[in-house]
């Protein structure tokens, strides 16, 4: 498991404790250094070193004293930002919050320090430039690419090329998570990302992909990201799973725009469509309800005209059955005084002798309503 230590000599085999232990080393048989053989041999040292008439009480202290200082130096402080990571003998045994604490100096103990609160950043796809500014869109993105991390196949079995960045940090809560399960935290987010994204793409056809279902992309593989840390007991936090660019490629991006345009020329037309319908269809029920409207007027109209009329012949024929013959000739004078009411007439007199039947009273064709003479 990946840990690191507090300072102190390391040797070829990258051991905190310089030496490898073994039978000629403290505690042999690679078991841990015992401290009073170390104090026995730091003592015996400085016999060595200091002048023959220095000794007894004087070395005692000097030995207590270079014990307490090295006690002394495991006190460490832990940044706002971080938590620290208390390890004895490469044992993880606890982790300290912000603010001064204590742990066994090196080579027993050591800290490992992890920044929970910085926001780390992933691209797929691309390289970010210099100045780490990017926006939405196809023009978002102007570093280099990296197309065998944004080449990914849709469900229908187009390519889509899908530029996009991760921002993630550590989980606050595990961090010793982080700092031992994984072996490299940052290229396994990497490869988490890249492959919840191919996971996505794959099941989502690229109309939807470049068009309604872009916005779904984004909530689904963060949470699928999540899922995958949290099986790996990796410790991280995906924050933001943010789309910069989905294009087709290079090669073809001219005829799916084509195609683009095709489906917006088809919307617009539908949107026409539905407003003529929208405005020719009140108007055709507007006029049908009218002409409904007229022929029911006819009908009432005409059927009382019927029921007068079989009214009128029944009053008649109540006269008729009283007085027959009166009847009949004021029925005959009726009749004839509508048809010979509006036509042209010419009176003779039957009686007269040598030809001259005509009544001499008017010139008849003067009031003649064609206005014209007879012949």
């Amino acid at each position: 498991m990946p840990w690191s230590d507090q300072g102190g000599p390391r040797n070829q085999n990258n051991s905190p404790w310089g030496q490898p232990p073994g039978p000629s080393g403290p505690g042999g048989g690679g078991a841990p250094p015992d401290l009073e053989d170390l104090l026995r041999r730091s003592q015996d040292g400085l016999r060595n070193l200091l002048p023959s008439g220095f000794g007894g009480p004087g070395a005692a202290i000097l030995v207590l004293l270079t014990v307490l200082a090295w006690l002394l130096s495991g006190f460490y402080t832990v940044g706002p930002n971080e938590i620290g990571l208390n390890l004895i003998f490469g044992k993880y045994r606890g982790k300290t919050q912000a603010g001064l604490n204590y742990n066994l100096p090196s080579p027993i103990g050591s800290v490992v320090k992890l920044a929970v609160t910085d926001r780390n950043t992933i691209e797929i796809g691309y390289r970010d430039d210099a100045s780490g500014s990017r926006r939405r869109g196809p023009a978002a993105v102007q570093g280099p690419e990296a197309p065998e991390e944004s080449l990914m196949l849709t469900g229908d079995e187009n390519i889509a090329d899908i530029k996009f960045k991760v921002f993630w940090q550590i989980d606050p809560a595990r961090p010793e998570d982080y700092a031992f399960n994984v072996a490299d935290p940052p290229v396994t987010v990497k490869a988490v990302a890249e492959s919840a994204m191919r996971e996505i793409v794959g099941q989502t056809q690229i109309q939807k992909i470049l068009t309604a279902d872009r916005k779904l992309i984004e909530p689904a593989c963060q949470a699928l990201m999540q899922k995958i840390l949290d099986d790996y007991h990796a410790g991280v936090t995906v924050l933001q799973v943010l789309l910069l660019s989905v294009d087709p490629p290079n090669s073809v991006i001219a005829a799916f725009r084509d195609v683009t345009a095709a489906q917006q020329d088809l919307q617009r037309l539908s949107n026409e469509a539905d407003a003529y319908a929208n405005r020719v269809v009140p108007e055709a029920r507007g006029g049908a309800a009218q002409i409904i409207q007229q022929a029911e007027a006819y009908r009432e109209q005409t059927v009382a005209e019927a029921r007068g009329q079989a009214s009128r012949f029944d009053q008649i024929y109540e006269q008729y059955k009283r007085a027959p013959q009166l009847t009949r000739q004021r029925l005959y004078l009726e009749t004839m005084e509508r048809v010979l009411g509006g036509a042209e007439k010419v009176i003779l007199d039957e009686s007269s002798k040598g030809g001259q039947g005509v009544a001499p009273y008017v010139p008849l064709p003067a009031f003649s309503p064609l206005g014209g003479a007879r012949k």
